[in-house]
């Protein structure tokens, strides 16, 4: 996934890809609503946002531990996810829930790094495992770049992969609120 560069609004591609991480091809597209009261993500099939593939919109105006639901192209329900706002002051933490699979929480990897983000140097780069029954169930990695770019690894094949570029996208939009 990589964001794009475009004026008062977030924009994202995400490319499936190969065993070493190189893009292949466009499997989605995202953008940010402009200027929405609530919180919301649309992700399409390409840049013409012709076709809806599935998107992200928060119940909530303002809310610091607002819950967003993930949604199918029809508007049909296929996960939830939020912030845990107190674990977040140190280490940043959500929990991304798919009907049938129960809570799984996703944090940032390492302590130290999420410190000196918040403290120090804003612009390293974090990463997110997401464990379900003790395993990685998917993790977020971004990359250093100028560019927003990060690597989604899927290791459950029980999630909707929908549902998870959908949790990676939030991650980068929301990450600085």
């Amino acid at each position: 996934m990589k964001q794009r560069i475009a004026l008062m609004v977030n924009q994202y591609e995400i490319h499936d890809s190969d065993a070493s991480g190189n893009p292949g091809s466009l499997i989605a597209f995202a953008q940010q609503k402009r200027m929405a009261l609530k919180e919301q993500v649309t992700l399409y099939t390409d840049s013409t946002k012709q076709a809806v593939v599935a998107g992200f919109k928060a119940r909530q105006v303002i809310d610091l531990g607002a819950t967003y639901d993930i949604t199918d192209g029809a508007g049909t329900p296929i996960g939830t996810f939020r912030k845990d706002f107190a674990k977040s002051l140190l280490q940043s933490t959500y929990h991304f829930e798919q009907p049938g699979l129960g809570t799984i929480t996703g944090q940032e990897r390492s302590l130290p790094i999420a410190l000196l983000r918040r403290f120090l140097v804003s612009w390293l780069p974090y990463h997110f495992d997401f464990v379900r029954n003790g395993q990685v169930a998917f993790s977020v990695n971004r990359k250093f770049s100028l560019r927003d770019k990060y690597l989604i690894t899927i290791n459950d094949p029980e999630l909707d992969r929908r549902a998870v570029i959908a949790m990676a996208v939030a991650l980068d939009a929301l990450q600085a609120r």
